[in-house]
């Protein structure tokens, strides 16, 4: 039976670029699994999920998502799929409401659904107080917070987050980590993350992929993937013993 997102043979290289941001690359993601896609800097993370979001396109091979192909069925993805990107993106001379409300709109969302989805989504997070608030008032955990209830207010079956916690304080990354654990457990969503936070994707990810020069180094669910390294205590290990040491700048 096929994975809930089936990629098969995923190549795309930039114009300017000596190499393929990503290499004929293989990944199957099952449904209301939490994936984590690692990598160093330049490894291909962002691509890959750049493509899964139909926000590029690749130059070769196939995707499917929910049994659907991707380059004839992108419409219909769209409304199934939530995006978080890494970059903040809301605008900070609008109030929090404000920039839920648009991107909500956005994604076919209006009147009182859209209001009660608002509410539900920022008091969850915390936020329901500074609802009115701009954007340009927020902290960075803050903000990061709305960056994500503005992915979410649709009740996406497949979530995209890339680089989520990165920048934030302890505080608003826990809130973050145990609302999308809760959200996978209850509603099932399909949760694919990027990060550089070993210890955090060890502990939140149900299987995880490691990701370099745009091929798939070594997969598998973490705690067994540590087994398979006898010399490793945990995946920063793994994941150092397999890109190397040197700086990604």
């Amino acid at each position: 039976m096929m994975a809930y997102i089936d990629i098969k043979g995923l190549t795309k290289k930039y114009r300017a670029a000596d190499e393929n941001a990503v290499d004929q690359l293989d990944l199957e993601i099952e449904k209301a699994e939490i994936f984590g896609l690692l990598g160093p800097n330049g490894a291909g993370k962002t691509t890959t999920i750049s493509i899964l979001c139909n926000q590029i396109t690749s130059d070769a091979g196939t995707v499917n998502i929910d049994q659907l192909p991707l380059h004839s069925n992108r419409e219909k993805i769209k409304k199934i799929i939530g995006v978080v990107p890494q970059d903040i993106a809301l605008y900070p001379k609008l109030t929090a409401y404000e920039n839920l409300k648009f991107f909500g709109n956005m994604y076919g969302l209006s009147g009182g659904y859209l209001k009660d989805r608002i509410n539900e989504c920022t008091t969850n997070f915390g936020l329901n107080h500074k609802i009115n608030k701009k954007l340009s008032t927020f902290s960075g955990g803050m903000k990061r917070r709305i960056n994500l209830i503005a992915g979410l207010l649709h009740k996406p079956k497949i979530l995209f987050l890339d680089e989520p916690t990165v920048g934030i304080d302890v505080q608003s990354k826990n809130v973050i980590i145990e609302h999308l654990e809760k959200l996978n457990e209850k509603e099932q969503t399909t949760i694919v993350y990027t990060s550089h936070l070993m210890e955090e994707a060890e502990r939140f990810c149900t299987h995880i992929a490691i990701i370099d020069n745009g091929k798939i180094i070594a997969e598998g669910k973490p705690k067994a993937l540590i087994k398979d390294y006898p010399t490793c205590n945990n995946l920063e290990d793994i994941f150092l013993l397999l890109t190397g040491k040197s700086l990604r700048d």
